[in-house]
């Protein structure tokens, strides 16, 4: 389809110039500045308008009408789970708190439900551990852990665990979890890429002390990746990124990749223009961009930057 025959606005041509089938909903959402249902609207229109196609989702396995109690609570709405959480908590505080952590201990390590969901609010490292070695423990458990527990050890001791920490549900229950070790974070999101650490930093669901960790990560990964890596994170966040890395360079590489690009995107010409130790190269390519030569603005910011030349 010529897509260029199809009556799109500016925010629809945009979202359509990210669509690549790697981003989800949420990563669009926090690329355009606007809400998941803003999004998921304009995504609607996209796909009546025959510019993009749904993949279908992928047939659930027969098996899935037997799963486990537990394995139902994953998928359940977010309503529903906190729901339940609240009763498996009310029923740790109301039976088995009272109970002296040895108990408590030699309980976890055998118990069925319900009892083992309202273990996973205990608040000692050690029925944790006991907890995590149940047999029948699941990534539902591990949720519950990873949203509530409140010591380091205890969520070390998940951390521990790579069935658990590759679940999505785990991931985002630790990115809220105050108390998130900042070795456990390293861990786990020392080896992803840069523009989902950036994600991290940027999180409007992750609390400050968690944002702050991922700052950190992102400008100590920034300097050891590749430099296909680093033009991704920059061109990707329209130059977003840039605010987190001040006092960061970047190498020829990176420099000769950004400077092989056509520039349309004003907000991605003006934060390069404002980032101190955007190289000469690519100030001078930027200027020679045909929307900055009808842009004053943008002549100006380029003009200005310490190393126009």
């Amino acid at each position: 389809m010529d897509l260029h025959l199809l009556p799109l606005d500016s925010r629809q041509g945009y979202l359509l110039s990210r669509l690549d089938g790697s981003l989800d909903l949420p990563t669009l959402a926090a690329f355009m500045d606007l809400s998941p249902d803003e999004v998921r609207a304009m995504l609607e229109a996209l796909v009546a308008l025959g510019a993009v196609v749904p993949e279908d989702p992928p047939p659930a396995p027969p098996e899935a009408a037997s799963s486990a109690p537990a394995d139902e609570e994953a998928e359940e709405g977010l309503p529903q789970a906190a729901a339940r959480a609240a009763t498996h908590r009310a029923l740790f505080e109301q039976r088995l708190h009272g109970k002296p952590v040895d108990a408590r201990v030699a309980l976890a390590q055998l118990a069925a439900e319900p009892e083992l969901s309202a273990f996973c609010f205990d608040p000692t490292a050690e029925v944790i551990r006991a907890v995590l070695d149940n047999p029948r423990v699941g990534a539902v458990h591990a949720r519950l852990i990873a949203a509530h527990h409140r010591t380091s050890a205890g969520l070390e001791a998940l951390g521990g665990r790579t069935a658990f920490t590759h679940d999505g549900g785990v991931r985002r229950a630790l990115l809220q979890n105050p108390l998130l070790p900042v070795g456990l974070y390293r861990r786990l999101w020392s080896p992803r890429r840069l523009l989902e650490q950036y994600l991290v930093a940027t999180s409007r669901d992750s609390p400050e002390q968690i944002r702050a960790m991922a700052r950190d990560l992102l400008r100590a990964s920034f300097n050891q990746r590749a430099g296909e890596e680093r033009a991704e994170l920059i061109l990707t966040t329209e130059g977003r990124c840039l605010a987190s890395l001040v006092g960061l360079t970047i190498d020829g590489h990176t420099t000769a990749l950004l400077c092989r690009r056509t520039y349309v995107s004003t907000l991605l010409i003006q934060n390069i223009a404002r980032w101190s130790a955007a190289p000469p190269q690519l100030i001078a390519h930027l200027r020679r961009q045909d929307v900055v030569k009808r842009n004053a603005v943008l002549r100006q910011l380029l003009e200005r930057h310490p190393n126009a030349s």
